[in-house]
């Protein structure tokens, strides 16, 4: 369906948004491989007695594995959302006509997802601020520094949550209008079971 030029401007908005978390998902799917490969790389030196190289020690190593694995997260989950990936107890919701579900979706998103996204952001905020400030480093003496970069993807994460659902939102908005193209319901509402 077509929709006058205000909702038409707003999906595209959301069409960026999703574009956008898709191409930083795609780092994080990256940093999976990455990640496959610090641990290899650590079970090889660590039980075959293969020398590391680059001044690494265990600790480092699998620090960073930790460090990879929570930047893969928090790369991917604002996509994911956006794909209806989440988990959904539907017991009553699919049942419902569409328009009750976009309304759902619309109130959940506005009354949950967003504020908490907000809200989540302005607490890890001074947090990553603290340990930046304070050049805080691994509790261990052989560990990995600058600690702050990790306790930044807080941040990062409730960002890109807040994104997601913004772009949810307007494409449930859209839908209880009835302005929402043919192609988008899925990714809004979910397919059916």
């Amino acid at each position: 369906m077509k929709g006058g030029p205000a909702v038409q401007g707003l999906l595209s908005l959301s069409r960026i948004i999703d574009h956008a978390l898709r191409v930083i998902a795609q780092i994080g799917g990256w940093l999976g491989a990455v990640l496959v490969t610090v641990v290899v790389y650590d079970v090889v030196t660590r039980y075959f007695g293969v020398p590391k190289i680059w001044g690494l020690t265990s600790t480092k190593i699998q620090e960073s594995e930790y460090w990879l694995h929570s930047f893969l997260i928090v790369l991917v989950v604002g996509y994911a959302y956006t794909r209806q990936s989440h988990i959904r107890i539907d017991l009553v919701r699919e049942r419902l006509p569409d328009r009750a579900k976009y309304w759902i979706e619309a109130i959940g998103i506005s009354i949950a997802l967003v504020p908490y996204s907000v809200l989540g952001a302005w607490l890890a905020w001074p947090y990553a601020v603290q340990s930046y400030v304070s050049d805080e480093i691994s509790k261990s003496q052989t560990g990995l520094s600058d600690i702050w970069i990790l306790k930044s993807g807080l941040i990062v994460l409730f960002v890109l949550m807040g994104l997601a659902g913004l772009s949810q939102l307007i494409k449930a908005v859209a839908g209880i209008a009835g302005r929402l193209p043919a192609e988008m319901r899925d990714e809004t509402i979910g397919a059916g079971h």
